[in-house]
């Protein structure tokens, strides 16, 4: 993935994550793994960001 993509996807996931959020407060949460799901994905996209990070200094 591009870092463009990794955006975009890094953006997605946040905002999943906010409705998963939302969906846990008030009770309509049916799946909790989903918020597990969408937090590694971020540390996911993160690190990847990171490695870059630190092969282009």
């Amino acid at each position: 993935m591009t870092d463009d993509e990794l955006d975009q996807k890094m953006a997605e996931t946040r905002q999943e994550l906010f409705h998963i959020h939302f969906q846990s407060a008030t009770g309509v949460l049916e799946n909790n793994a989903r918020l597990r799901h969408a937090k590694r994905d971020i540390a996911r996209i993160l690190t990847v960001k990171n490695e870059r990070a630190r092969g282009k200094s």
